[in-house]
C-alpha cells in the first residue's frame, strides 16, 4: 500500500515538517552535485556502527566530523532519489499532524530523539559494521508510530498495486501503519545476517521509540485514539 493523502486536516503550518522535507532535498542535491565524491560524503557523514563504538577509524580526510554527530547528519542524507521520494512522502503526509499535536519547538527534538532511537537500533546489534546507514526513514518511522497512537482511524487514501490490477481506497491509519510496520518485522526477519540494503532494524527503532515518546511530546488536550471523525 502506497499513501497517498490523510483525510486529517491541521489547525497550524507545518514549518518544521516543510523545513525538514527542503533540507533533505537540498542535501540530496548537493550531494548529487559531488558527482563521484558522493561516496565518500556516505562514509563521512553517514553513521557507521564500528566507527560510532571505536571499533574503526576512518581514513585521514574523511573524518570530518566527531563520530556521534554522524548519527545527525545521516537523518538528512539519502542513497537515491527513490529512496529520498519515498522517505518525503510520508513525511509531508503524516509529519503535519504530529507537529500539530505538539507544537513547532517539541516537534523538532522529537524527531531528532526518533532518529537517535533508530540509528542505535540498527546499530547495536551489530557494532562492528562498516556499511554506513543514511536516511530520514528512521526518524520518520517515529512520526508513523506517534500518528498511530494519535490517529488511528483518521482515513488514509492508499494506493494498491495488485498485479496488472491497481485501484485506490480509503483506510484507517491504524491498518495502513499496522501493516507497514508488520511488514518492516517481516522485511528484518529475512534479512537477518545481511549486510547492507535496506535499515529495517532503524524502521523498527524509529517506530517503537514514537509510539514510546509521544505521552510525554503531546499537548495535554490532545487525547490518544481520536475517534473519527
Amino acid at each position: 500500500m502506497i499513501p497517498l493523502h490523510d483525510d486529517n486536516p491541521t489547525h497550524i503550518t507545518p514549518y518544521v515538517t516543510y523545513s525538514l522535507i527542503a533540507i533533505c532535498v537540498f542535501v540530496f542535491l548537493w550531494q548529487q552535485s559531488l558527482g563521484p565524491a558522493a561516496e565518500q560524503a556516505v562514509y563521512a557523514l553517514g553513521v557507521i556502527p564500528a566507527v560510532l563504538f571505536n571499533y574503526a577509524s576512518l581514513p585521514a580526510g574523511l573524518d570530518v566530523i566527531p563520530p556521534w554527530m554522524s548519527i545527525f547528519t545521516s537523518m538528512f542524507m539519502h542513497g537515491s532519489w527513490m529512496h529520498l521520494l519515498g522517505n518525503m512522502l510520508y513525511l509531508w503526509i503524516f509529519g503535519d499532524n504530529v507537529e500539530a499535536s505538539m507544537g513547532h519547538a517539541r516537534f523538532i527534538v522529537f524527531y531528532l530523539l526518533c532518529g537517535v532511537a533508530a540509528a542505535l537500533a540498527q546499530a547495536v546489534p551489530d557494532p562492528q559494521s562498516t556499511v554506513p546507514m543514511v536516511g530520514a526513514s528512521g526518524a520518520i518511522s517515529g512520526v508513523l508510530g506517534a500518528y498511530l497512537l494519535l490517529y488511528p482511524h483518521a482515513r488514509v487514501l492508499v494506493f494498491i498495486p495488485l498485479g496488472f490490477f491497481m485501484f485506490s481506497e480509503r483506510i484507517p491509519a491504524g491498518w495502513v501503519l499496522g501493516f507497514w510496520f508488520l511488514m518492516q518485522l517481516i522485511s528484518s526477519s529475512a534479512s537477518a545476517g545481511q549486510q547492507g540494503g535496506v535499515a529495517f532494524g532503524a524502521h523498527i527503532g524509529g517506530f517503537i521509540a514514537g509510539m514510546a515518546l509521544i505521552s510525554f511530546f503531546k499537548y495535554r488536550h490532545v487525547q490518544l485514539f481520536a475517534p473519527p471523525r
